[in-house]
């Protein structure tokens, strides 16, 4: 290092011959400020040597790599090195040129995009498949060699020092650079103090200092991209598979939320990827990522809507104790999903280059976790539905036509409510406030209209009979008024007051005109006076219809 330091003044004095006083080296020195005045005045002679220069350099460079079998990631590193190595061999050289031609600039960025194709080559031709965190390792490597040379050229000004970076955490696990990273780092950090130190020395500004116009940002890291999306789509999906698989569908008694695992593991997941995303770039590539954040959420939810599915038919859906919580579960985890999504649509696009801005929404899968939602709550309603059918039957099955007396509520208005005050205290616990009223509302709706419907399975009913159900009607109505405080749930009780009265309003019409006459006491009693009934002199006086229940139909199909 001590001989490589001593000769680079000496190389310094052969190209500063300009300022040397010999007969010989004046007469150079006037050529060659006549060719200078030629380069000004002719730009095509001017590009043409620049050209040839470059492309002798640039062969120079090439035949390094010249049969290399570029099959590896490590080799990545090899190339910078050359690229450095290069740079640092010819530097000199290349001040002969005049600093606004700016031709070290001109050969660096040449030098770049053969190496972006070296590099691409690598990711093409690898005989074996990298890691996400090993592919994000390369980049960030690549990131800080085009810093660097963007330091070099003057392009931007160092956010931290070249080589603090040696102890970085990549994929969670601290690494330690090689020892050729680490030669290489200090190397350019002792090249870029001995530049600051020369002009310090000189005054005069190295050819590179531009005003900041150079820019190698993405010229070699870009060629990741294309490799690196569908790896992290590729490793996320694997996750998902992972986490669903695991998924024990039950959570800790911990677990305040009451959301599924799978749910929590996922989005720690998507937010690793995307910390580590965010990190490198904010452009396209995290615009790419975003894109597949929402194939992956999108999947999730598929998932449990047809976690949903099992069991059971449209109409009647049978679920015990333990299905009622997974279900409940599932709305809960569908909940956070749709707002932690949001919430991330939210942050990348506050920090994602504002020309991809207005492409990050996840309204798509917020909808998809929405529908979820709806499923699971209408899947509780049928549950608890299929679970009234011995006591519809049982009511069907009531001599309605016989009773004598009106007593107590019958039988199956006390089992309607066993079931009811078993399922759910449990639902409200684990249902938040805005949810239970949801179910109970679709749950009052299809309870009304299943009794209504089932009066008219009922076989012929007195007034004694009809009576009766009025009564049940009327339990079976302060019954869902009363659902709410089985749980002590706190729902808007006006709202849904009304709506459990306008519910059950059909039935007590139906039940309180047959309470006045039934169709075959109206009949008879037509029979009896028809033979007197003569033209009326005057008509009746506000006449009073009797209400006829209708004919009962062959099949009641009760659409929720």
């Amino acid at each position: 290092m001590g001989a490589q330091g001593s000769s680079l003044p000496f190389r310094k004095s052969i190209f500063d011959f300009r300022n040397w006083d010999v007969p010989i080296i004046t007469d150079v020195r006037e050529k060659l400020e006549n060719i200078k005045q030629l380069l000004k005045s002719h730009p095509s002679v001017r590009e043409e040597l620049v050209t040839n220069f470059c492309s002798r350099e640039l062969t120079s460079y090439e035949q390094k790599f010249l049969g290399a079998e570029l099959t590896k990631l490590d080799e990545i590193q090899r190339i910078y090195n050359q690229i450095n190595c290069h740079i640092r061999t010819n530097q000199e050289i290349w001040k002969i040129f005049p600093a606004s031609w700016h031709v070290p600039y001109g050969l660096c960025i040449k030098m770049c995009k053969i190496t972006r194709d070296q590099v691409e080559s690598i990711m093409v031709n690898m005989k074996e498949k990298p890691t996400v965190a090993r592919l994000l390792q390369e980049l960030k490597r690549t990131l800080n060699f085009e810093l660097e040379l963007e330091m070099k050229f003057g392009g931007g000004v160092p956010t931290k020092n070249i080589g603090d970076d040696i102890e970085e955490t990549v994929d969670g696990e601290n690494y330690s650079p090689n020892v050729s990273e680490i030669h290489m780092m200090y190397e350019m950090k002792f090249a870029a103090n001995h530049d600051l130190v020369e002009t310090q020395k000189t005054g005069i500004k190295d050819l590179s200092d531009s005003g900041g116009r150079f820019n190698f940002r993405g010229i070699i890291s870009s060629c990741f991209e294309p490799h690196l999306i569908p790896y992290i789509e590729e490793e996320l999906m694997q996750c998902l598979e992972k986490v669903v698989q695991e998924e024990t569908w039950d959570i800790d008694e911990e677990n305040l939320n009451n959301i599924l695992s799978s749910s929590r593991e996922l989005f720690l997941a998507i937010k690793k990827s995307y910390d580590k995303c965010k990190a490198l770039t904010k452009n396209l590539t995290l615009f790419k990522l975003f894109k597949v954040f929402q194939r992956v959420l999108q999947a999730y939810a598929t998932k449990l809507f047809f976690k949903l599915s099992t069991g059971g038919t449209h109409k009647q859906i049978k679920v015990s104790g333990i299905d009622e919580r997974v279900i409940c579960y599932i709305v809960n985890s569908a909940e956070y999903c749709c707002k932690t999504s949001g919430d991330l649509a939210e942050e990348v696009s506050t920090i994602i280059d504002p020309h991809y801005a207005d492409g990050v929404d996840m309204s798509e899968v917020q909808d998809k976790f929405s529908c979820v939602i709806t499923k699971a709550l209408m899947t509780l309603v049928r549950g608890l539905e299929t679970k009234f059918d011995t006591e519809m039957q049982e009511m069907a099955r009531v001599s309605w036509g016989t009773l004598e007396s009106v007593g107590d509520h019958s039988q199956y208005v006390n089992g309607i409510y066993t079931i009811l005050k078993n399922s759910v205290p449990v639902l409200g616990e684990l249902l938040t406030p805005v949810y239970f009223q949801f179910f109970l509302e679709k749950l009052a709706s299809s309870l009304g209209l299943r009794f209504y419907a089932n009066i008219f399975r009922c076989k012929k009913i007195s007034e004694t009979g009809a009576q009766q159900m009025l009564l049940d009607t009327q339990a079976m109505e302060m019954i869902l008024l009363n659902i709410p405080s089985l749980d002590r749930q706190t729902v808007s009780a006006a709202s849904y007051s009304e709506f459990v009265k306008r519910q059950m309003s059909r039935a007590e019409a139906v039940l309180k005109g047959l309470t006045k006459a039934t169709q075959q006491s109206i009949l008879d009693d037509f029979n009896k006076h028809a033979p007197r009934i003569t033209q009326p002199l005057v008509a009746a006086e506000n006449p009073q219809p009797v209400p006829i229940p209708p004919a009962p139909p062959s099949e009641i199909t009760i659409r929720l």
